[in-house]
């Protein structure tokens, strides 16, 4: 255990204690980390020239009455919000100064991912030895400075924006790692669903306001400004970062000693003048967990759908419902706050109900993952046939996306339930392999919507994520467990083989004398 710092009480009094501070800014934190990685989806509508592209005639495909070209079957095709002859005031987009193709764009919203899926472990691993404050500040500054060189880069060449996309990613990556070492140096038990509901819903808040700011911004002041304001904007966040935010309870003079103590007791770290220690990962074990293959899989099948709903859907209500830059924007934000409300309530209840010994850990992670698989796969369903409803199309789309807030309480905080020790090398674990969907899941867009912009290709692209829901679900259910698991355990194995070695040692004839024990013959 590092050595304690001298209390000075939470910054927030009384009001709030120091762990939900920290719960805040690291809540903040993630929605900087998120508001500049989607705001690209919303700034590229802006970008485009359209018309270049072939956006500007909406559909994208030749067709004639409304059947495509590629499907050979009738084919709904939408009119803009406001009327059938189109000329509502906000309906007709601007055409913006790039011309890239369907694949390049996909291949623009996907390569920041390719940061992001090499430096998680990296990251964890020193987040764990090191300090995961400094991690998730790093993680946080390369996005903020990428951000801010984005659009002089980008008119040099396109390739100057994909540079600056996987160096973002290579931050971003560290922050799951990083805040999860974090949520397991200062929440409670019986507080941890809370706790990571409030950090990680920052990804739905910073998602919300930056596709709101991004819409804004690029319709009035231009492109440019989404990034130079948002990059600006966060810079605020890491200088209160090091200044207000620890490691853990030791280190954290804005503590009460009362909060300290409770948090060090729950977590069984209250003894004084301990070393603190770092344990090796004990690679085999963990490879070899079935709980921890569980939650590997539902974070894979729900990234899937995540990403479709962060990143493409903005491009759905583009090219299927026709909405314009602005409008867009808001429906497409819409549901992330009612979705950050709704996953802090869920978050409570569970731990409500695990506190009255109602539910276990398990069965609180089973009913939170069901909530974020089973609902979005059942909104996804009926998207495919609602057709040009547009007021219908966003309700439903809004509470899919409100769903998809379960997984805060579900599989994404269950790396702490079953290894607290290793829980940032655990998320950074499952979420490299569920990176790839934010790979694929561009580049997969773009090729089945090339050329055939319409429902028909969308419904595609929706039942295949609907089928990742289904797997998610059942894997988990059958498989999933908030246990801790026996190898999370320091020097278990250590302890085991100590054990035997006394056991021997106690019997041996030389041991058995001493004690009285030796049979007389």
């Amino acid at each position: 255990m590092a050595k304690e710092v001298t209390p000075r009480g939470s910054i927030l009094g009384k009001c709030v204690p120091a762990r939900y501070v920290l719960a805040v800014f690291g809540s903040i934190g993630m929605a900087i980390v998120y508001g500049l990685k989607v705001n690209l989806s919303v700034a590229m509508v802006a970008m485009l020239n359209h018309t270049a592209v072939g956006h500007g005639s909406h559909g994208g495909a030749s067709h004639t009455n409304g059947s495509s070209n590629l499907t050979n079957s009738d084919v709904e095709i939408c009119l803009p919000p406001g009327g059938e002859d189109g000329t509502n005031a906000n309906a007709t987009a601007t055409d913006g100064p790039f011309v890239w193709s369907e694949p390049l764009q996909g291949t623009l919203l996907s390569c920041y991912f390719w940061g992001y899926i090499i430096s998680q472990i990296p990251g964890a691993r020193v987040a764990e030895n090191f300090s995961a404050k400094w991690v998730m500040l790093f993680s946080v500054g390369i996005n903020v400075v990428c951000t801010l060189l984005t659009p002089v880069l980008t008119k040099l060449h396109y390739s100057g924006l994909i540079a600056m996309r996987v160096l973002e990613g290579v931050g971003g990556g560290a922050t799951f790692p990083a805040m999860h070492c974090m949520i397991a140096a200062w929440a409670p038990p019986n507080e941890r669903s809370v706790m990571s509901t409030i950090i990680y819903v920052g990804t739905s808040f910073g998602t919300a306001m930056s596709i709101l700011m991004a819409g804004v911004l690029s319709a009035n002041l231009g492109w440019e400004s989404v990034f130079y304001v948002m990059g600006g904007l966060s810079c605020i966040w890491m200088f209160l970062w090091t200044i207000f935010i620890q490691d853990n309870p030791q280190k954290q003079s804005f503590i009460s000693a009362e909060e300290r103590q409770m948090i060090t007791a729950s977590l069984g770290n209250d003894e004084p003048n301990v070393k603190e220690e770092h344990p090796p990962v004990p690679w085999k074990k963990v490879f070899t967990s079935v709980p921890f293959w569980a939650i590997l899989v539902a974070h894979c099948c729900n990234n899937w759908g995540w990403y479709m709903f962060l990143i493409e859907i903005p491009f759905y209500m583009k090219q299927v419902l026709a909405f314009n830059v602005s409008s867009n924007a808001v429906a497409s934000a819409l549901p992330y706050f009612p979705m950050l409300i709704f996953s802090i309530i869920l978050g409570k209840s569970l731990d409500s109900l695990k506190a009255k010994k109602k539910i276990n850990t398990t069965t609180a992670r089973k009913i939170a993952t069901s909530i974020c698989s089973v609902i979005p796969g059942i909104c996804l369903l009926i998207l495919c046939y609602i057709g040009c409803k547009h007021t219908a199309a966003v309700v439903i789309m809004s509470v899919g996306i409100v769903a998809m807030g379960g997984m805060f309480s579900g599989f994404l905080s269950n790396h702490i339930d079953i290894a607290p020790n290793y829980a940032g090398t655990l998320v950074a674990l499952t979420n490299t392999v569920a990176t790839l969907p934010g790979i694929i899941v561009p580049l997969f867009v773009g090729y089945i919507t090339k050329g055939n912009q319409n429902i028909g290709a969308w419904r595609v692209i929706f039942f295949v994520t609907l089928a990742l829901f289904t797997i998610e679900f059942f894997i988990y259910t059958m498989f999933g467990s908030g246990e801790e698991q026996p190898w999370n355990k320091k020097n278990n194995s250590e302890n085991e083989e100590d054990k035997e070695k006394v056991l021997q040692d106690e019997n041996t004839p030389l041991n058995a004398a001493k004690n009285g024990n030796v049979t007389s013959t």
